[in-house]
């Protein structure tokens, strides 16, 4: 029986120990390899794009000689105005890729020695890295699955049975529930979105699938209006789950993976965030048969081609 890849040797490239072991120059000089790669890692001025800069030393900046502008390998990109070493930043991304289901806020910021929110929006800034590669607005091509699945909004029963109220009536409920809806490849990319019904993903569809494709759904009504536009393998759940190569099994697999990060690892997830966490499963999920080096140089890359983040800057949550 052949060997799992996740279990061989050729799955892991990187370590914890290595990366301290290398120090911090080691980290640093990965940082600028990622954001400058047609220089081999030196310096070029963002404002002007002039290669010829001054490394200041004392202040680990660079000035440039034809604007004097001073700047870091993070300027302008999601880490600026960090404050943790490299090392530190380079451990807590191999610490988030290693975690195929996720790993908490509070196991972080403990591996770290760093605060929770600092974690927090760390961990948030890398999920926004990772998007790059999941919403890239390319439509998906092939055979296509769509199927969505319910998050949050969960109310917590009365303790006597007499004060229990029906929790599928609306005026019972949060309001905090919502559904994510996944459109996936079969040979290829995971595309979720945060809607609040699970019919919404019809118009998702129509936007984000090509016409030449193929789809399969489940049995659930909403689906119907596929058939409009594509043709459409459908699968009855309430029957059987694969049935001759008709199935929505590829997408299930996903939403697996993202309901252990949910309730295995955070333990629930704010509707504001939700979208965050899908899009880190989706990549989680489209790499899965890659090596745990080439993941962190996926992100480091993504981390430095991304701009100063709008709703995550410095150390906490910017202000809407």
């Amino acid at each position: 029986m052949a060997q799992h890849f996740l279990l061989s040797a050729a799955s892991r490239t990187l370590s914890l120990r290595a990366i301290y072991k290398n120090g911090e120059e080691a980290a640093y000089k990965t940082f600028c390899e990622m954001r400058w790669p047609e220089t081999d890692g030196e310096a070029v001025c963002p404002r002007c794009s002039n290669h010829e800069t001054y490394n200041i030393t004392t202040r680990r900046k660079f000035k440039c000689k034809n604007c004097a502008h001073q700047f870091s390998v993070t300027s302008g990109t999601i880490f600026a105005s960090r404050k943790m070493d490299f090392v530190d930043l380079l451990a807590a991304i191999c610490i988030t890729v290693n975690a195929s289901k996720g790993v908490s806020m509070v196991q972080l910021s403990r591996d770290l020695d760093c605060q929770y929110k600092t974690a927090f929006v760390l961990a948030h800034k890398l999920r926004e890295a990772m998007a790059m590669e999941v919403q890239t607005g390319e439509v998906l091509e092939g055979h296509v699955e769509i199927d969505g699945a319910y998050f949050g909004g969960h109310i917590r029963p009365a303790n006597a049975k007499v004060d229990r109220v029906d929790r599928r009536k609306k005026e019972n409920q949060t309001g905090k529930r919502r559904v994510v809806v996944a459109l996936r490849e079969r040979t290829g990319r995971t595309l979720p979105f945060v809607s609040m019904s699970e019919a919404e993903g019809v118009a998702l569809a129509n936007e984000n699938v090509s016409r030449t494709a193929t789809m399969s759904a489940d049995e659930a009504s909403h689906w119907d209006e596929l058939h409009n536009a594509w043709n459409v393998d459908r699968v009855n759940h309430s029957e059987i789950y694969s049935d001759h190569g008709k199935h929505t099994n590829m997408v299930e697999s996903y939403f697996s993976r993202l309901r252990r990060m949910v309730e295995g690892q955070h333990h629930g997830v704010s509707a504001q965030y939700l979208h965050q966490y899908a899009n880190h499963a989706a990549w989680l999920e489209d790499n899965r048969r890659t090596d745990n080096g080439t993941l962190v140089q996926l992100v480091v890359s993504n981390a430095m081609d991304a701009p100063v983040s709008r709703n995550w800057k410095g150390y906490w949550q910017r202000a809407a």
